[in-house]
């Protein structure tokens, strides 16, 4: 097996704290600096799987970075550079507690609520009739507080959110424009390149100056569910399943090993050869949502790679 970068622990310098999230590990530094690292864990359920899949954190990182570019002109973002292929640093913000999930279709968690029987979700009605990953009239907003790591993400709507006082009714607004304006950009890339966006989330933090700025990962497969455009309708009316870009093959592996997070039940053991498979998906992935040929970047010693990037770039 390749190389896969699953921890770091890095002393930068100026570094004020660290955090280590499911996917990727923050570094705090003086002047209110963040250097996120994608490391190459695969999380699933909300459970983070033993080992790494090559080029994973690679691919997230350089997906994210020409989504924050190509949106950037509608919402202002965190980012200021990539000094490393794994590596994305920005400006500090104080992230706000709700994850902005926008679905244009009835698929994955809201197909799995709509056929248990439930016709609201967050607080936003689902029409009758419709089959899983038939299109919503127009998308729906579902937000989801954010978990610590080791809970799940919990569905909740508008009005608790405000109630809650989790976000001010202001702020909420501003989130929800630019909610709906980046899956709008999202929906124009992904149709380019014969896919549909189907569903994603956004995170957004507010900087030291008070603007709100979108942060974290956008677009990726890890934060997105994607369609192949060709043959959409075809599969519909046939009632088969969709062709998907996606983490959902991954989970569609768990609960074909009986697992779903749930208490009790053991995670089963990924053998090599199906890592390997999912490191191809996650390649393909990328060509495919990016247009361009993915150049995989030297894995021999990734860790000291990243340190001299990042040192290389804090020095300038």
């Amino acid at each position: 097996m390749k190389q896969t970068l699953t921890s770091t622990d890095y002393k930068f310098p100026g570094q004020v704290s660290v955090y280590k999230g499911k996917v990727r590990e923050v570094y705090q530094l003086e002047k209110d600096i963040l250097v996120m690292i994608a490391t190459d864990r695969l999380s699933a359920f909300d459970v983070v799987m033993p080992k790494g899949i090559p080029f994973k954190g690679q691919i997230l990182n350089q997906i994210a970075t020409k989504m924050m570019n190509a949106t950037k002109d509608i919402v202002p973002n965190w980012l200021l550079a990539t000094p490393d292929p794994n590596v994305a640093v920005g400006h500090a913000c104080e992230p706000f507690k709700v994850e902005m999930v926008i679905r244009g279709y009835l698929s994955g968690h809201a197909a799995r609520e709509y056929k248990a029987g439930k016709r609201i979700l967050c607080g936003v009605a689902m029409p009758e009739g419709m089959k899983e990953n038939d299109a919503f009239p127009e998308p729906i907003i579902t937000p989801a507080t954010k978990a610590e790591q080791g809970d799940h993400d919990e569905d909740i709507s508008r009005e608790a959110i405000l109630q809650r006082g989790i976000v001010s009714e202001e702020d909420y607004k501003q989130l929800e424009e630019y909610t709906r304006a980046l899956f709008k950009r999202g929906t124009e890339i992904a149709a380019e390149r014969g896919l549909i966006l189907v569903d994603t989330k956004y995170e957004f933090g507010k900087a030291k100056d008070g603007r709100i700025l979108l942060i974290d990962e956008i677009h990726t497969p890890d934060s997105s569910r994607y369609f192949y455009a060709d043959g959409y309708e075809e599969r519909q009316a046939k009632g088969e399943p969709q062709k998907q870009l996606s983490k959902e093959f991954v989970r569609q592996w768990l609960i074909s090993h009986n697992f779903q997070g749930l208490e009790g039940q053991t995670l089963p053991e990924m053998p090599d050869d199906y890592i390997e498979t999912v490191s191809e998906r996650y390649i393909e992935l990328y060509e495919k949502i990016t247009g361009e040929t993915f150049v995989k970047s030297d894995v021999s010693d990734i860790q000291e790679r990243i340190r001299k990037n990042v040192l290389n770039y804090l020095r300038h």
